[in-house]
């Protein structure tokens, strides 16, 4: 889109709302505020979405400074002590499938959990941060442990250092193939804030430290140990599976899966991804509740200009680009974008709220209107982090960044701008995006687009969603499984202009002590052994289950 871009036609609106429907809104309204007053709402629906208590994901030991230690690729720490618990016993297990048919398993699951602790160890202390990336090493990494194991991967470079990995497991071709796709780049450390070096792969306590151990390095691992255990058992599927870990994820992914898409389409087609970001437990009114990510909003990264008349410092006048564009920003900080309900945003709160049930299942339900959303959310949330993310499922949001204004302190500038993060939710586009920022700010701004990213949505009435939440279902019974919509973003933006439909399924049975979203890009992030072990076996058995199944069975 060309610089200068201004959105055309008028300003969104909305209808007024009837006086019947205005008048049963208020009656909601006063009900919900007696339900508050007389704590029949407030205390259990506050109780389901507050974290669990326990130590929190940045939570600092005894301040110092730790040093990055050399890279290694040596064996396990001595200290590996763990807990494991699954529904059936941990060496051997019979798995129903959803066709009748038993399958006998005979992996032996405490000694694929050693290999998998080992291969994390690896990976962590190989650092990845991007920028600049480097995960070349990392790469070669995975193709030597998959060359080992009879694969024929292949490594390819977007730029130097920039390495990308890719394998196939070959079954009969009578589906299409299932990609499992990851990133090897991780986001800065700050070594002074950590207990442990980030880039230690040290274990302590049965947990593995390091910046990568929650987003995505476990993951890379759980996938890869799905791939070699496929080659050992030698097991027969019904269509290929594919393993792609890529470069650059944190910075866009532009020469990582972008890259693949782009320019080695071939090697990673498939009919359906499991990636990042699902796939965890959050506690929700005293059930554990899985969420797996079916949709992410899109980005329109967008720079706002305003233009004036220069001058002299020393002679104020109206025209000042510099004061138009500070009170633009404010009042984007102090006014919301229009409210939007969503397919898959309300299939996520009816899951959620059927898991909660009783009235902070009902309460839950009523976000969905926008009447009461807004009040509902500053009244029981407050500054909780479930509020933002609550209403960014609900709304477009834009958060002011970058501010750019004049050169000299007496001189005032003829222009200035600044760089807007908006995440637009699915049906939503760049120009419904500026349509509702330009009826905020008002006319004389021009809108240049940065970067834009379409939403991605797919559905999860789908035989791998029903797969995935079959098999966690089995390993931690009595929880619930519900779509996710992501308000940031992932890889799956690459694979949806493929036309490749990606799930977020990163299978971890946390305790109550990790925060995952608090240590996600935090300090000390960690992931415990068993949680690791949990997501080895739980990602197996879904690939094996579902790219076992001929298409008779679907």
């Amino acid at each position: 889109m060309p610089t200068g871009f201004r959105p055309s036609g008028p300003a969104p609106q909305t209808r007024a709302p009837s006086g019947w429907h205005m008048a049963w809104n208020a009656v909601l309204y006063v009900v919900v505020l007696d339900m508050l007053i007389r704590g029949l709402f407030l205390p259990p629906l506050l109780h389901a979405v507050h974290p669990r208590p326990g130590t929190s994901g940045n939570e600092r030991g005894p301040a110092g400074n730790y040093s990055r230690s050399a890279r290694a690729k040596g064996g396990p720490s001595q200290n590996t002590e763990r807990r494991t618990h699954f529904a059936t016993p941990p060496e051997t297990g019979i798995i129903p499938t959803s066709t009748g048919r038993r399958r006998s398993m005979k992996i032996e699951w405490e000694k694929a959990t050693d290999e998998a602790v080992q291969h994390l160890q690896a990976l962590l202390r190989i650092n990845t941060t991007n920028p600049p990336g480097n995960e070349r090493e990392a790469a070669d990494y995975l193709a030597d442990v998959l060359s080992a194991e009879g694969y024929d991967p292949v490594v390819l470079e977007s730029a130097p250092l920039r390495g990308n990995v890719v394998v196939r497991y070959r079954g009969s071709g009578e589906d299409p193939p299932l990609l499992l796709l990851s990133h090897l780049d991780v986001v800065p450390a700050e070594p002074e804030h950590w207990q442990h070096d980030p880039f230690g792969g040290k274990l302590v306590d049965g947990m593995i430290w390091g910046r990568g151990a929650l987003d995505m390095k476990s993951i890379v691992v759980m996938q890869l140990m799905t791939m070699l255990l496929l080659k050992r058992e030698e097991t027969q599927l019904a269509r290929d599976v594919i393993f792609a870990a890529t470069a650059d994820e944190e910075m866009g992914g532009k020469y990582g899966a972008g890259f693949l898409v782009d320019q080695h389409l071939d090697l990673i087609q498939a009919e359906h991804a499991l990636s990042e970001f699902g796939g965890f437990p959050v506690d929700l009114g005293g059930r554990r509740v899985y969420l797996c990510q079916v949709a992410e909003k899109g980005i329109c990264w967008v720079r706002m200009r305003a233009r004036g008349r220069p001058g002299h410092g020393s002679m104020p006048h109206q025209d000042n680009a510099t004061v138009k564009l500070a009170e633009a920003v404010a009042k984007l900080g102090r006014v919301d974008l229009p409210f939007h309900r969503t397919d898959a945003v309300t299939e996520m709160f009816e899951g959620m709220a059927s898991s909660l049930g009783g009235i902070p299942g009902a309460g839950l339900r009523l976000l969905l209107n926008p009447a009461l959303s807004p009040p509902l959310l500053r009244l029981l949330l407050g500054n909780h982090p479930f509020a933002s993310y609550f209403h960014a499922l609900l709304h477009n949001t834009v958060s002011p960044t970058v501010l750019r204004a004049g050169n000299k302190t007496n001189v005032i500038p003829s222009e200035a701008e600044v760089e807007l993060d908006g995440r637009i939710l699915p049906g939503q586009s760049l120009e419904t995006f500026l349509a509702e920022v330009q009826a905020v700010v008002g006319p004389g701004f021009e809108f240049e687009p940065i970067e834009i990213a379409p939403p991605v949505e797919t559905t999860s009435r789908t035989p791998l969603f029903a797969t995935m939440a079959e098999v966690l279902e089995r390993h931690d019974p009595g929880v619930a499984v519900v779509p996710m919509v992501m308000v940031g973003g992932t890889d799956a933006k690459h694979l949806a202009r493929a036309g490749i439909p990606c799930y977020g399924f990163s299978p971890m049975c946390l305790p109550p002590e990790i925060d995952f979203l608090g240590m996600v890009h935090g300090h000390n992030e960690r992931i415990p052994i068993e949680a690791l072990a949990f997501g080895v076996r739980v990602l197996y058995e879904v690939v094996e289950a579902y790219c076992s199944r001929g298409t008779e069975d679907h």
